[in-house]
Parts: C-alpha cells; structure tokens; sequence
C-alpha cells in the first residue's frame, strides 16, 4: 500500500499537467494589442478618389485605409464605406471623395490594451480601431487579427447558435455581380451565399469584390457564379465559438455559414466572434 509521500509524488504530475493545459488555454487573454496588430498601416488623401482607394485596398489585399491630412490620422475609409455608401445607392467610385465617406475621428487603442479590452471597445466601436503607442500611430487591428488568439475560456464556449445572423442572403449564380453589391451595400453585409439550383455552393464576399472588380477596374455586369469564392466552408450548427474562431483562422477566412441537417440556418462572422468573447 502507497505512502501519503508516494501517493502525492504520484499525483503530482497530473497536477503538473492540468496546470500547464489551463495556462495554455489562458495565456490568450493576457496578449496585447501589439502581438495582434498589422504593423502595416496604409494612408490615403482625404481628397483622394474612391477609385484611387478602391485600387490600393485591392493590389495590398486590406479592407481599409488610414485617411491622412497634414501627416496627422484623421479618419478611416473601408470596403464596407465603399459599398454602402456609394455602390449601393448607384454612384461612381471615380466621382466620390475619400472624405465624403470616411469614418472619422479615428477609433483608438493603446498598444498595451490586453485582448478582452480590445474586443469590448471594437464592439462598442463597431469596426476595426487604430493602434497607437504614445500617441504614434503604430498600427491597425481588425477582428480577423483578434480570433487568431481568442483564448479556450468560458466565453468562447458558448455556441454559434447564440450569435449567428439567422437571416442568410442568398443569390442565385446566374445574378449580375452589380446586383450583388447593391444587396450588400443597401443591407450593409459583407457577403451573399450564391446558390445553384437553390442549393448553396459559393459566397461572394466585399473583399471578393473590391479585390477581383473595383481594383482593377472590371465590369461588374457579369454572372456572379463564376466569380464567387468556391469551396464553400461551413460549420454544425452547435459548434463553440473558440472553435469556430479556429477554423476561421486557419481557413484565412472572415465568415463561415451554419448548417442543421444539411440545411443552412445562419451565419456568423469574425465580428461576431468578437462580440461573444467580449460579453
């Protein structure tokens, strides 16, 4: 029969363990903004065209400009800026200003705010937020940077179910692609399933958009199948929220549509995500 010394020596290894997987699962919490944050930050005129800032979005692959006037950040402009606020109500990009659309002032954070401060001001904020350090801007953070590291704690254990959009707008591929971004620009929505017979195949996405039309300048009246993002990744309905932000990561994808018995219910996007761990 084991000793009490024995039976501790023989314990203290689990302990050891069980230990060390909570610290991993928690050390996410305890990151700063500047292990999150894109370094690099883009600037835009605010008497730039739209056009000019639809073209640069696209050739770097971002969704969003720092609008800079006397070398001093003064606003942001974003793909959903350029949806919502010229597309969708039948304006030319080339017409438009950066300033007459631009988000301003500029929404700010420290570059030592811990992640769960992050992601309750980009909640109340509702977008992407500066980075500054010492009031230098330093940087820019979105929510595809803060799902990479949304820690395994009771907050992103709660089910998609909770947060997802219930209401998924669908287009059938043979839709112009003109269509597609009047939909949503007008409902201010980042993306629209393309179906095929009625069954969901694709997603056609802003960044799809601002990336393969606007910034190279391509018509936008052709059929959308052809153009839309393929495979189309889902997830179960049911599934946590840290497990979805996971698949995002890994996926490089900003969205993931929600599935019961083969059958779509729902949507949930990285902001989404977000919100869930901030509450």
């Amino acid at each position: 029969m084991a000793t009490p010394q024995e039976e501790i020596k023989r314990k203290l290894p689990s302990v050891v363990d069980i230990a060390f997987e909570q610290y991993k699962r928690d050390l996410p919490r305890y990151r700063m903004t500047k292990e999150l944050m894109s370094h690099d930050v883009v600037f835009i005129a605010p008497e730039a065209s739209l056009d000019d800032a639809a073209r640069v979005m696209g050739e770097k692959h971002i969704g969003s400009l720092i609008v800079e006037k006397y070398k001093t950040p003064v606003g942001i402009v974003t793909e959903r800026d350029l949806l919502s606020k010229v597309l969708a109500l039948g304006l030319f990009l080339k017409d438009e200003k950066v300033e007459d659309v631009m988000s301003y002032p500029l929404a700010g954070v420290s570059v030592a705010a811990k992640i769960k401060e992050v992601a309750k001001l980009m909640t109340s904020m509702k977008g992407r937020l500066a980075v500054f350090d010492a009031g230098t801007l330093v940087g820019i953070i979105t929510a595809s940077d803060l799902i990479k590291s949304l820690p395994d704690v009771p907050e992103t254990e709660v089910k998609v179910d909770d947060f997802m959009t219930k209401e998924v707008v669908t287009a059938d591929e043979e839709k112009s692609v003109i269509s597609i971004a009047k939909i949503m620009g007008e409902r201010r929505i980042g993306s629209v399933i393309i179906t095929r017979k009625e069954e969901p195949f694709g997603i056609f996405t802003e960044r799809d958009l601002l990336t393969n039309f606007l910034a190279k300048g391509k018509a936008l009246f052709t059929e959308v199948g052809p153009e839309c993002s393929l495979p189309l990744t889902v997830i179960q309905s049911g599934t946590s929220v840290h497990r979805a932000a996971a698949a995002m990561a890994l996926k490089h994808i900003r969205r993931l549509p929600i599935i019961s018995n083969d059958k779509l219910i729902g949507i949930i996007t990285a902001r989404d995500l977000v919100e869930a761990y901030a509450k």
